[in-house]
């Protein structure tokens, strides 16, 4: 059995990854557009109410990525790091590549969402720029997120 729990990892992996890289692009085009909207003199506004009520990080993101991805890539990075042959150097750069992404998420994107679910009561000036930045680093974040998959999948189709 023990054999096969490095396999099993990594299908484990590459399938949270693909499922949370979709609902991350299904994030961006229905739900982004409901909390911000592009204001010509701020840059963007925030529908707080928006944010609070769909609360996507505890509904939904808490439940694929927030803890299963996390486990899943501190685990992955475990046996990539021991793993040999073929495999070996997507493997470890899937799971290096998705923990900077995870590490982002924590220190930055969920803190920052946190912040803007409450931000009715500060200035535009403060909530602009930060929602602005938040959207910004989305792209990368995404980007992150479709590289360690692409780098998992690729670890996956090569022999052990």
């Amino acid at each position: 059995m023990n054999q096969y729990v490095p396999e099993i990892l990594l299908w484990l992996f590459v399938m949270n990854l693909g499922i949370a890289y979709g609902a991350g692009l299904y994030e961006k085009r229905i739900i982004l557009p409901q909390w911000f909207s592009k204001s010509g003199e701020t840059g963007f506004r925030v529908n707080s109410e928006a944010m609070r009520q769909t609360n996507t990080g505890l509904k939904f993101w808490a439940y694929v990525t927030t803890v299963p991805l996390t486990l899943l890539t501190l685990a992955n990075l475990v046996v990539a790091l021991q793993s040999q042959g073929p495999r070996h150097d997507w493997w470890l750069a899937a799971a290096a590549i998705t923990m900077v992404e995870r590490i982002g998420t924590f220190s930055f994107f969920i803190p920052t969402a946190i912040k803007l679910m409450r931000a009715d009561d500060l200035p535009a000036t403060i909530v602009a720029p930060m929602a602005s930045l938040w959207v910004r680093l989305n792209y990368l974040r995404d980007a992150f997120a479709l590289i360690g998959w692409m780098a998992a999948l690729k670890a996956l189709s090569l022999p052990r």
